[in-house]
């Protein structure tokens, strides 16, 4: 596949790096320092989607920074899962942008130069992710990312968030550190190389045991990806302002992570030597735990995050499940859930949000009547749901019936029971949200005050706009489809 020099890819990480300064020193300026925070995206963004003419006809885009050894270099490529990655976390950046604007404004949140200049560093470090070439490359802006996150999800300052701030680094650290990081030097000493290819780099190098402890190394040590039992990090995490929830959900931390996840399985090992050892099976029974369990955890939670953060980690499985399939339409089930869970998830935390901002709940016990007082809040709600859940005409339908395909595919239908449990919990624990929210009576007369509306325009036409988008996914898919085929070579 030919490869075109650019500076582009390297630009698009760096934008956001470079408006950094300027929303510090715009700190007593809120209008100013916001003003910068759309310029720096939308540039992003642009930056991101000029590269995508030359993607589409099958060529990548790359540019080498530094080589440390032979085969191991700090480099950026863009190819169509890279794409389809960064079109996700740039344009949603925007979105959760104007967002974090209504929220943190609404709520008088303190440190508000601090958090947008951290969540500009995440997405810069997102990016970075995308267009990584290498494992290295890859290893280097996780870690970027894992540091960037940190003074978000302890934004608040208080011993909650002390605690929650703590778990998340010994987590995602400690598992990056101890587990990815010795399993990426064994590559380099068995290969002598860390680039990304799709027939893999081990080329007979590796016997079956080896390359199943080598493998589940690199899918726990991604604990960003939420694997169980390297997962409870992630509803630790909750405490964070709602934007972050998204950011962390939706946009950026454990996107990077499942995407890591699929670079290895079809990158390093390669799908046919993960299906000449039958690692396939192993990586798809631990992704069917993951998303059973949480799914029946997120059941029994009350507060709509934590219920939120548990459906996040069911359903990010699925996108290692899909890939694990190692067929075709398995691959494409599983990586474009990125993009439709992307979507459906960051609705339903905006709901999430605007509920608290308007109304001060966060439980869902305490929600009943409100969908007649919000209406455009939890009518995306639904919309988010309908995703999630995986029914049309919701993106979500698109990604998990390929899933379904693919599990016939593969000679493993009996996957496809979990497949279609998971779908049925997930309806389970949120659309009787919906249906309260409509038609449920409020428990106490203090719930009925008449002064509850919709929260700010910032607040609710960020929701509305992915709702919408996730609907449209549903019948332009498209064009990702091809970046998906492209980045894999299928």
């Amino acid at each position: 596949m030919e490869l075109i020099p650019s500076i582009k890819p390297l630009l698009a990480v760096l934008v956001p790096l470079l408006v950094i300064p300027i929303l510090v020193s715009s700190s007593s300026r809120p209008n100013v320092r916001e003003s910068w925070i759309f310029i720096g995206g939308t540039i992003k963004f642009l930056l991101v989607v000029s590269m995508l003419p030359l993607v589409l006809s099958g060529k990548q885009i790359g540019l080498t920074l530094f080589q440390i050894a032979p085969g191991a270099s700090i480099a950026l490529r863009v190819d169509g899962l890279g794409m389809l990655f960064a079109l996700v976390a740039s344009c949603l950046y925007i979105v959760t942008s104007v967002y974090s604007i209504g929220y943190m404004r609404g709520l008088n949140e303190h440190g508000q130069t601090r958090f947008v200049s951290f969540f500009a560093l995440a997405i810069s470090a997102t990016i970075g992710a995308a267009f990584s070439a290498n494992l290295l490359t890859l290893y280097l802006f996780y870690e970027i990312l894992s540091l960037a996150t940190y003074p978000l999800v302890a934004h608040h300052e208080d011993a909650k968030s002390r605690i929650s701030g703590r778990r998340y680094l010994t987590f995602i650290l400690g598992t990056s550190i101890g587990l990815v990081l010795p399993a990426m030097i064994y590559c380099y000493h068995v290969t002598g190389t860390l680039e990304f290819s799709a027939a893999g780099i081990f080329a007979g190098q590796l016997s079956k045991p080896g390359a199943t402890v080598l493998l589940l190394m690199f899918v726990f040590g991604f604990a960003k990806a939420g694997i169980m039992p390297f997962h409870s990090w992630l509803p630790a995490a909750m405490v964070a302002p709602t934007p972050v929830s998204a950011l962390l959900h939706a946009v950026a931390v454990v996107k990077v992570g499942v995407f890591s996840i699929v670079r290895v399985i079809t990158g390093i090992f390669g799908v046919d030597l993960m299906a000449s050892f039958d690692l396939g099976v192993v990586i798809m029974t631990i992704a069917s735990i993951t998303i059973l369990v949480g799914s029946f955890i997120a059941l029994s939670q009350d507060e709509l995050k934590r219920r939120l953060a548990f459906s996040t980690i069911a359903q990010l499985s699925y996108i290692v499940f899909g890939v694990a399939l190692l067929t075709p339409t398995g691959l494409v089930g599983g990586v474009i859930h990125i993009l439709m869970h992307a979507f459906g998830k960051i609705t339903l935390f905006f709901c999430a949000g605007a509920i608290f901002v308007a109304t001060g709940k966060k439980y869902i016990s305490q929600m009943k009547g409100l969908g007649k007082k919000m209406p455009i809040t939890f009518a995306a709600f639904f919309i988010g749901s309908l995703g999630v859940i995986g029914l049309p005409p919701s993106g979500g339908f698109y990604s998990k019936w390929n899933l379904l395909i693919g599990t016939l595919e593969s000679g493993h239908a009996i996957f496809m029971v979990v497949l279609l449990l998971s779908s049925f919990l997930n309806a389970f624990y949120f659309l009787p949200i919906v249906y309260q929210g409509f038609f449920g009576t409020p428990e106490a007369a203090a719930d009925e005050t008449p002064g509850i509306q919709e929260a700010n325009l910032c607040c609710v036409v960020p929701l509305a706009v992915t709702a919408v988008v996730s609907i449209v996914l549903f019948f332009f898919p498209g064009m990702f489809v091809d970046l998906i085929r492209l980045g894999l070579g299928i």
